[in-house]
């Protein structure tokens, strides 16, 4: 699961990372956050009309399907093992593929005999990381003048050593050289897309525990990413 994700760098230099340009109305140096939680807004990557384009999308992906937009409450992480198959996401995954750059995330470690201490996560090189997401556009059907929203998903796969078996699942991180191949619906088999859904290579994370503070999105800042000493139980 990845649930809490921090997101500080200014969009203009996700953009840049990304080969990308900021849609219409986004604020180049953005608003930063230290947590971030479902429903509340990220930022994501999509290839539009040819153009990579940096856009706000709402996080828990609503399918244009979707007649209740409490689904998305259920769908802001897709599995990778079965992204291609799910009802929920597999038109996404053939045809709204998404890159999601945070500066970290954060999961609650499930380790025997740890207290449920968060910890929080980012690369080892200090880099943004580059979460390999799903999107889609969706309109309130009981609604004649509902506006479009745009929403997004964050794929998850098996952990990596890097997880240090804190939790089961991680985010799919993706290299910078992969990006193309994960955006390119026209060109590249879904195989091929469906191979870069794995675990990161060890040594791309590094980890430290932080304070229980986190689990509030009402608290935010630069302080609920500081190292505290993980806590044993005994």
């Amino acid at each position: 699961m990845c649930g809490r994700v921090a997101l500080f760098t200014p969009p203009v230099r996700l953009a840049k990372l990304l080969d990308a340009a900021l849609a219409a109305g986004v604020d180049p140096e953005g608003h930063p956050s230290w947590n971030v939680g479902p429903q509340r807004r990220l930022f994501a990557v999509a290839e539009l009309d040819g153009e990579r384009v940096l856009d706000r999308y709402r996080w828990g992906l609503l399918p244009s399907w979707a007649k209740d937009p409490a689904v998305a409450n259920r769908l802001f992480n897709a599995r990778g093992e079965t992204v291609a198959e799910k009802p929920s996401f597999r038109s996404a995954f053939a045809k709204r593929p998404c890159v999601i750059p945070v500066d970290g995330f954060y999961e609650w470690d499930h380790r025997p005999g740890k207290n449920r201490q968060p910890h929080f996560f980012t690369r080892a090189d200090g880099a943004p990381l580059l979460l390999a997401g799903l999107y889609e556009h969706w309109r309130d059907p009981q609604r004649d003048d509902a506006a479009l929203v745009a929403t997004c998903t964050v794929i998850t796969t098996t952990p990596s050593a890097d997880m240090d078996e804190i939790h089961d699942r991680m985010p799919v991180i993706l290299e910078r050289a992969a990006v193309a191949t994960w955006l390119n619906v026209l060109e590249v088999d879904a195989d091929e897309r469906q191979a870069l859904l794995r675990p990161a290579p060890s040594a791309t994370l590094r980890h430290h525990g932080v304070a229980n503070t986190v689990g509030s999105v009402k608290n935010d800042g630069p302080a609920l990413i500081e190292p505290l000493e993980t806590q044993s139980l005994f």
